[in-house]
């Protein structure tokens, strides 16, 4: 059996009853969030080192703000923190500030900034601070111990929610109330186990996957085909956000807020639309393993230096966040039962994969290979990803042996081109029509 996890959004029905009490939890989560931050960024200050969620949670388990939620609850929001600080550290954009307080600023009827100190932020439940009743579409979320006003009896919000026709919620694992500003309402998104028959593999075939910067991913099948992914959306995003949040009055505010939770959505559904995509694709060329090359070491050169790609370059590698995206493609290969294997890179882009022929120089241009040895000349992201299908690292590599082969050429240079398209995810390149954000 195969373990899954599904999220289903839910509306709240009694939502005049339950929102004043959902409100102060997210009151707290900013608080909480906001105390954190500033500890975190004073032992950043005096040690240059980002303190881990363990450090944060035994500093602050006894702060007050801490009891604004369930332990679990705090939990996650520390967790949050240090993964945000962990991400800011590891940038290499200098534009990029470490994670600020929450906050957000309004203008009153006569146009007077007025400063609200904490937004509502999104709660997560954890199990145990959850009680489901399934049969009523009711989910009891355990209060704060400064929220615990009345007797025992009420010392928990209980919700009734209303999912989508045909969605049922069982096994229950985890519940995030999320506020959404534009409607004035506050949502639940409920997060569900469910077990499946372990599939069988599509078939014994294997794909290769290059993933790079200004291509995505390249996939190459065994049946002499190949798949290129342009980055063009996921680029674009990454030059209008940052600018748009730049010429926010406050960074912390409202506007600020929403453009990076915005930005984050558009990013999460652009790796989930290509993992989604590249998945199908295998199954429907009878694909059992998919070759990805390991990707470690592609920020930090041989001495452990951050290796520089150009101002452009660092600014996209930093923003596409290549492990986020195997962990996604490994989770729907494996409810389709196919299986992802990193592999080494090494020289997989130096390498002709139709002679074998091993040369930095023959990579003329960007998005040309040229071999001198068989005149071939091809796309380069594609002929890395078909030695990275082939795994020419592998100690006694059968399929390496292919590579003495006299293979064909033609789609090497010509892949077929899928654009990402906001409504209808990954489209051949004719079929999309480009918006703006």
């Amino acid at each position: 059996m195969l373990e899954i996890h599904r999220t289903h959004r839910a509306t709240i029905r009694n939502h005049s009853q339950v929102a004043e009490s959902l409100d102060r939890h997210g009151w707290s989560a900013s608080k909480l969030w906001n105390v954190a931050n500033y500890y975190a960024r004073n032992v950043w200050d005096e040690t240059g080192e980002i303190p881990d969620h363990g450090r944060l949670k035994d500093e602050l388990k006894t702060h007050t703000n801490y009891k604004g939620l369930h332990s679990q609850s705090s939990q996650r929001v520390l967790e949050e923190l240090a993964e945000a600080f962990t991400s800011w550290h590891e940038s290499d954009d200098d534009r990029d500030n470490p994670p600020g307080y929450r906050k957000q600023n309004y203008y009153d009827s006569q146009g007077r900034r007025v400063h609200e100190e904490h937004p509502r932020s999104t709660v997560t439940w954890k199990q145990n601070g959850i009680r489901h009743d399934p049969e009523n579409n009711r989910v009891r979320l355990s209060k704060g111990a400064n929220h615990k006003e009345h007797p025992k009896a009420w010392e928990y919000i209980l919700v009734e929610y209303e999912t989508p026709p045909g969605v049922t919620v069982e096994n229950l694992q985890q519940v995030r109330a999320v506020y959404d500003r534009q409607k004035g309402r506050w949502e639940l998104h409920l997060v569900c186990t469910e077990e499946v028959e372990t599939p069988d593999s599509p078939g014994e075939e294997t794909a290769g996957v290059d993933l790079g910067i200004c291509n995505v991913a390249t996939v190459t099948y065994s049946t002499e085909e190949a798949d290129l992914y342009p980055g063009n959306r996921l680029k674009q995003d990454g030059y209008y956000f940052p600018k748009e949040i730049a010429k926010c009055d406050d960074s912390g505010g409202d506007r600020a807020t929403r453009l990076h939770h915005k930005w984050s959505e558009r990013r999460t559904h652009f790796f989930h639309s290509l993992a989604k995509h590249i998945v199908d694709r295998c199954v429907e060329k009878k694909v059992g393993q998919i070759n990805v090359g390991d990707l470690e070491g592609v920020r930090d050169n041989k001495n452990g230096d951050a290796k520089n790609w150009g101002k452009h370059g660092n600014l996209d590698l930093h923003g596409w966040a290549f492990n986020r995206f195997i962990s996604i493609l490994e989770y729907k290969a494996k409810v389709e039962g196919i299986e992802v294997i990193e592999v080494s890179e090494r020289d997989t882009s130096k390498t002709c994969c139709v002679c074998g022929r091993k040369d930095e120089s023959q990579r003329v241009h960007r998005g040309l290979y040229v071999c001198d040895r068989c005149d071939a000349a091809f796309n380069a992201d594609v002929n890395g990803a078909e030695n990275i299908r082939l795994d020419i690292n592998q100690s006694n590599s059968e399929s390496s042996a292919s590579l003495d082969e006299d293979r064909s050429t033609g789609w090497l240079a010509q892949p077929s081109v899928y654009l990402h398209d906001l409504s209808s995810g990954f489209q051949p390149q004719a079929q999309v029509v480009d918006c703006k954000p």
